[in-house]
């Protein structure tokens, strides 16, 4: 896993190189027009469209291209190699020999920097996974989680002060409702020191299942005095049960090596939350209605947004304005980005209109990421009725297919290496399938689809950097100097370019937030060197060329091992 270091050197990486390059010449002459990557079918590297400039000068677009083409040169010492007009654009090719050389070198010599920008000013905290105690840890967990962990390692990577933290919900009805439940039914029950969270879950399902009208009265009972500590024996169970609770979920965040610098609670934020609530009701935001605290905001199409129930206890709607408030107090953020499902997308709007409401100044800091549900193929989940995928149980039934490929591939493995594998494969293809989409599609999990180990998967990509590792060490092969002149093949050049793209994927990834275009682009690399691979010997090649191909080999095993950190997924040097 490659560390990250706290800032990097400003790198002139290739591709920025050229366009910053291109961009310069032509200002020299005069010329400002967009610069643009052209689509992929078009062999030129980058293209300037001449349409901005018909209006201006009075002419087609093809004859300004043609006209700019005569009289622009290539000028020396740059990595633009030739400039071709084709129809109304004007192409910008490269000087391969050089852009090896750049790419290469800035691989070999960055490490797992490359890509690294400079540290910028902003503060950004990341607030994800947000998984309640007392309930199932579920396969829509797996997706926020997995998204949250990897914006916040890419916006590292970007130069951005990330903070990592995750809100958890200890205290309200659900937790009331799972008291009421192990209190009436499984008294001095202890949980399983294997899958605790199986256990755990199981009893919130159970309470929902048996609460009724009659004994709701005794679920708020438990709700109030656990709130406002009148019962110590009850507040005492609380605690051991959310310990519990906190422990089985510290399990799984080291399986999926999610991180957190801080974990905020909402039995944390109550006090703080009444106190905002009677400010509200003095400044006129809030008002008493049927004797529950609410704001009305039906004039911004955001309906009523309910603050304390009847008993004067708090909903989360209150708890989460004091979270907001102690963000930017206290940890002196610049941004506050909240990754929630879509469901909670009016519920974000809400908190959004209501910090504007009280002119809290980063209110418009405020940003809601929302992804879409996962499913099943036999409909929604829900951790209420039981209809769920619990993580540990999903854990187990890929764990168990993902050991029958190890040991068919790898019979001859001690078992603690099956073992090992088997594992990185499973989490690797569990969170790579929740991050293959853009956050806001909607994910039908299916366990088989994602532990297919070829097409667009993650162990495919892992495989290929394990491919990588095992050339490099069957060779007899230092990172040194090398001839880029001699990786001329299409599919050496192919492989360059898409190496000099990653700083590119990297910055696409956080200005959109978006893991979907790294996941693409490793993907992409991937494809890109196994079709080298295939078609040119690197081991058995003339030694300078070796050496050459080598040193390519190296660059890509490189960038894959970043990308997939970038991802929090394993990369393996064997599978």
């Amino acid at each position: 896993m490659p560390t990250q270091t706290k800032s990097a050197n400003t790198i002139n990486y290739a591709q920025e190189l050229l366009k910053t390059q291109t961009k310069t010449l032509l200002k020299k002459h005069n010329i400002n027009a967009p610069i643009e990557t052209p689509p992929e079918n078009i062999d030129a590297d980058l293209a300037m469209p001449t349409f901005a400039l018909a209006k201006t000068l009075k002419k087609p677009p093809h004859i300004i291209a043609q006209d700019l083409q005569n009289s622009i040169n290539p000028p020396k010492n740059t990595l633009i190699k030739q400039i071709k007009a084709q129809g109304p654009y004007l192409n910008f090719y490269k000087d391969n020999e050089k852009y090896t050389g750049i790419v290469l070198k800035n691989i070999t010599s960055a490490k797992q920097n490359y890509g690294k920008k400079p540290e910028k000013k902003q503060k950004v905290m990341i607030e994800y996974s947000q998984a309640n105690t007392h309930k199932a840890f579920h396969v829509g967990h797996i997706r926020g989680t997995s998204l949250g962990e990897s914006l916040a390692r890419t916006m590292k990577h970007e130069g951005y002060h990330v903070t990592q933290a995750n809100y958890q919900g200890d205290t309200g009805a659900h937790v009331a409702k799972w008291l009421w439940c192990y209190l009436k039914f499984h008294k001095n029950e202890t949980p399983p020191k294997k899958q605790s969270e199986k256990w755990i879950a199981s009893i919130y399902v159970e309470s929902v299942k048996k609460t009724t009208k009659e004994n709701q009265k005794e679920i708020d009972k438990i709700n109030s005095d656990l709130e406002n500590n009148t019962d110590p024996n009850l507040t005492a169970l609380w605690k051991k049960t959310r310990e519990w609770s906190l422990k089985s979920l510290q399990d799984i965040y080291k399986d999926l090596d999610a991180h957190f610098d801080h974990y905020f609670f909402e039995r944390q934020m109550e006090t703080r939350a009444k106190e905002i609530v009677k400010d509200l009701l003095k400044s006129g935001i809030a008002k008493i209605d049927q004797d529950a605290t609410i704001i009305d905001l039906r004039k911004y199409n955001l309906g009523i947004w309910v603050l304390l129930r009847k008993d004067g206890t708090c909903l989360y709607s209150a708890k989460d304005i004091a979270l907001a408030e102690k963000k930017f107090k206290k940890y002196n953020i610049d941004k506050s980005i909240y990754i929630i499902g879509a469901a909670q997308s009016l519920h974000a709007q809400q908190l959004f209109k209501t910090l504007e409401l009280m002119n809290f100044k980063n209110a418009k800091n405020c940003h809601h990421l929302s992804f879409a549900e996962v499913r099943l193929p036999t409909g929604k989940m829900s951790s209420r009725t039981g209809e769920n995928i619990l993580y540990t149980d999903m854990l187990e039934e890929l764990l168990a297919y993902a050991k029958q490929e190890v040991t068919k591939r790898h019979p001859g493995w001690t078992q603690e290496e099956k073992d090992t594998s088997a594992k990185n494969i499973t989490i690797c293809a569990l969170k790579f399938s929740m991050l293959n989409q853009s956050p806001n599609k909607l994910i039908t999990f299916s366990p088989k689809e994602a532990l297919n180990f070829e097409g667009d998967t993650g162990p495919y990509i892992q495989y290929t950097h394990a491919r990588a590792h095992s050339i490099l060490r069957q060779a007899t092969f230092s990172p040194g100097s090398f001839n880029p002149a001699l990786l001329k093949e299409k599919e050496e050049l192919d492989l360059i370019k898409k190496l000099s793209q990653f700083p590119e994927a990297v910055t696409k990834t956080c200005e959109q937030y978006d893991p979907n275009q790294l996941t693409s682009y490793l993907l992409e690399l991937s494809h890109d060197f196994n079709t080298f691979y295939h078609k040119h010997p690197v081991l058995k090649a003339q030694k300078e060329l070796s050496t050459a191909r080598l040193t390519l080999v190296q660059s890509t095993m490189q960038v894959l091992n970043n990308g997939l950190y970038l991802l929090a997924i394993t990369a393996p040097k064997q599978m």
